[in-house]
């Protein structure tokens, strides 16, 4: 406040400003200096401002905060890839040292990674989260979906998540989906409203000014929140380097059997078999993402650690998306689609 302010001020308003005006240039009390537990950041050299990954991450935390104070039923999608293990991780980082208050949730496709199925196992045990498991094979089996002409079962997840949503009455959705992904996920706000029917109308989103979240909803619409939207690839994996997050093995380079197919390398296996013209051989690769076997492609690779990794990423100029999922190449807006029906 100014001084011609404070001239001008009520005599009430204007001993308030003188009072927080002294209280902010007052010396540390001596007391409270002397104790070795404090150190006044003003002054003290070893200090250092919070760089990009720190503010990520206070954002990010705060977002998590904020829909457990607000929601009742809050549940996280956790596939076990990364974005997912990473939001996993703050979430313990803003409830230490107490326990994650809310479930993690999985939609199975059935063709998923084993390595990456026992990873989800086994991190929800070490954290004792509790994880709700949907089949897609359940939904085939009785026949409420059948399968692709292309074999990918990917889009056939969001009958299933629906319904898993609706069963455990979540009124927050927590996902690992950043802006940079896709063009559909770069239009969409960190609190994002779907409708009675799990749909998104990219027409009527609501503004976030000043990390204000708006997560009003009427019942059976929920909100889906994505702490990590503004992270790009490059930030989650600095930040996985940093703070030392454990991930399954096939995200750092191995070798393995593939098949050229698409631009991308597929792997060999029961639900991603080779055609006649198509030539089996192993390769150094690794995963940049995780999604199902029958879509999701290897990148050659090297990088068999985390700095590693973050150099290659640093260099890359294609998404992890755009190089390595089949399920996006559908159609130009393959992406925005599926999010208007229910997807992540």
């Amino acid at each position: 406040m100014t001084s011609d302010a404070l001239a001008t001020a009520a005599p009430g308003r204007r001993d308030q400003a003188d009072r927080r005006i002294q209280d902010a240039s007052a010396p540390i009390q001596p007391d409270l200096a002397e104790s070795p537990d404090f150190a006044d950041t003003r002054t003290d050299p070893g200090h250092h401002a919070p760089d990009a990954l720190d503010l990520l991450e206070a954002e990010a935390i705060h977002v998590i905060r904020e829909v457990v104070a607000e929601f009742e039923r809050p549940v996280l999608l956790f596939s076990g890839g990364k974005d997912s293990v990473v939001v996993l991780h703050l979430a313990t980082k803003a409830f230490a040292p107490g326990r994650v208050p809310f479930a993690l949730l999985h939609v199975d496709t059935g063709h998923n990674f084993p390595e990456v199925l026992q990873f989800r196992d086994e991190t929800a045990a070490r954290l004792g989260i509790r994880l709700e498991v949907a089949r897609v094979q359940d939904y085939i089996d009785d026949g409420r979906l059948h399968e692709r002409a292309d074999g990918t079962r990917n889009p056939l997840q969001t009958q299933p998540l629906l319904d898993a949503i609706a069963a455990g009455r979540h009124d927050a959705v927590f996902g690992g989906a950043r802006r940079d992904e896709d063009k559909a996920r770069a239009k969409e706000r960190i609190f994002s409203l779907r409708d009675e029917f799990g749909q998104w109308d990219p027409r009527n989103q609501r503004p976030e000014l000043w990390s204000l979240y708006n997560g009003r909803h009427t019942p059976g619409q929920h909100v889906r929140v994505f702490p990590i939207s503004n992270w790009t690839e490059l930030d989650v994996w600095r930040y996985i380097e940093r703070e030392r997050i454990a991930l399954p093995s096939l995200y750092f380079a191995h070798e393995r059997d593939v098949y050229a197919r698409d631009g991308m390398w597929r792997s060999i296996g029961e639900f991603s078999p080779a055609r006649p013209d198509e030539t089996v051989e192993k390769r150094t690769v690794r995963y940049r993402t995780v999604g199902d076997m029958s879509c999701t492609g290897a990148v050659e690779s090297d990088a068999a650690d985390l700095a590693a990794i973050v150099r290659e990423v640093a260099a890359s100029t294609l998404t992890e998306r755009g190089a390595t999922r089949a399920d996006d190449r559908i159609s130009e807006a393959a992406m925005e689609d599926r999010k208007k029906d229910g997807y992540f």
